[in-house]
């Protein structure tokens, strides 16, 4: 019998589009500065990253239009106002 690959830190069943998007908007988020990193514990901003995942989560909006339940285009687009929201947070000067 073949060995099972290791599932530690997986999450259980075949890979799904929701947490596949929620995981990069995680990612847009510690680039955001709004949560810490995993790897360092740090919160720090770093706006370029952010927008570059950000542009990944629209870029996939525009691939995958009609092709999603309306619940995963729901939440897509839901993700994405946030970050986009968060980003221009970070871009304006506070006065």
């Amino acid at each position: 019998k073949a060995q099972e690959p290791p599932t530690e830190g997986l999450p259980p069943g075949p890979p799904d589009f929701l947490e596949f998007v929620t995981g990069l908007a995680t990612q847009a988020l510690v680039h955001l500065g709004a949560i810490p990193s995993p790897f360092t514990g740090k919160t720090e901003a770093e706006p370029e990253q952010a927008r570059y995942m950000i542009d990944i989560l629209e870029m996939l909006t525009e691939k995958t239009r009609g092709n999603l339940k309306p619940e995963e285009s729901k939440h897509l687009e839901a993700l994405l106002a946030e970050l986009r929201f968060a980003f221009v947070k970070l871009s304006t000067p506070n006065p």
